[in-house]
């Protein structure tokens, strides 16, 4: 699944040659996505200058002055740019066509992603507007996250998943922060010391911030908004290496489950 740094690095990748362009015609092969794509969005987006991209969680932003155009890449989307000319495949769901002779694909094999227009300030949507402080921001620090973690009994790893806690730490992510920060992923976030807190959040960032300078995690189908994939993966410690060899200590790593998702960690290492 496309997590923070896939969808900002399909961000950065896609915004260069957005930007000031206006969107000649909006093509739908199939409206019927995780919700069906807003029937609106055609005729309020054809013709109208993009005017920026930006992203709040793992949703992405494209703005015109009319209103936005909200994207969620889902299990397996993405977005990428190709020639108006180049011909769509199966899974190629909608074309944002543009006049540059560019073409802003969506393609998503399993359709667990969205497409919704809204003409009001998209940071106030449903979707986007209980969502937690993103990780990589002054607003995401260890006071913060203390206090949320108070009596908290949620395991460590679910908690800091929850989007309404922070944003976009998923299942790679949180794996590898934890390990760096030698937490196990089972310990109650209310247990663990202010110290160890400050260390989780300082790895957090660290981890996120190194997934994006890579371009991302490429595991089976994401791509980048250019059409490359991320190479984080070489960079993994645990995540996907269960039954392994801890690089710190040597000792097998171990994988269980944490709320339906698999968690590897080292019970050396990690306390």
């Amino acid at each position: 699944m496309p997590e923070l740094p896939e969808v900002e690095t399909t961000k950065n990748g896609i915004a260069p040659h957005l930007l000031s362009v206006a969107v000649e015609k909006i093509v739908i092969r199939q409206s019927i996505l995780r919700w069906p794509i807003t029937p609106e969005l055609p005729s309020r987006m054809e013709s109208q200058v993009i005017r920026s991209v930006s992203r709040r969680g793992k949703y992405i932003g494209i703005h015109t002055d009319v209103g936005t155009m909200i994207v969620h890449l889902g299990m397996s989307g993405s977005l990428y740019l190709v020639d108006k000319k180049m011909e769509a495949l199966f899974h190629d769901h909608v074309d944002i066509v543009l006049t540059s002779g560019k073409c802003l694909r969506y393609t998503d094999p399993r359709r667990f992603g969205s497409i919704l227009w809204t003409e009001e300030d998209w940071l106030q949507h449903p979707l986007i507007c209980s969502l937690g402080p993103e990780p990589l921001t002054d607003e995401f620090n260890v006071s913060y996250l203390s206090a949320k973690a108070k009596s908290r009994k949620k395991p460590i790893k679910t908690f800091i998943m929850d989007s309404k806690i922070v944003v976009g730490v998923g299942n790679i992510y949180a794996n590898e922060a934890l390990f760096k920060s030698g937490i196990r992923p089972d310990r109650h976030a209310g247990r663990i010391s202010e110290k160890r807190l400050a260390l989780l959040v300082e790895n957090i960032k660290s981890v996120l911030s190194d997934a994006i300078s890579q371009g991302g995690t490429t595991l089976k189908d994401f791509v980048g908004g250019d059409g490359k994939p991320g190479y984080f993966k070489q960079a993994l410690s645990v995540y996907g290496r269960a039954g392994l060899l801890c690089t710190r200590c040597q000792k097998e790593l171990i994988e269980s489950r944490l709320g339906q998702r698999s968690t590897v960690y080292c019970s050396h290492c990690q306390r």
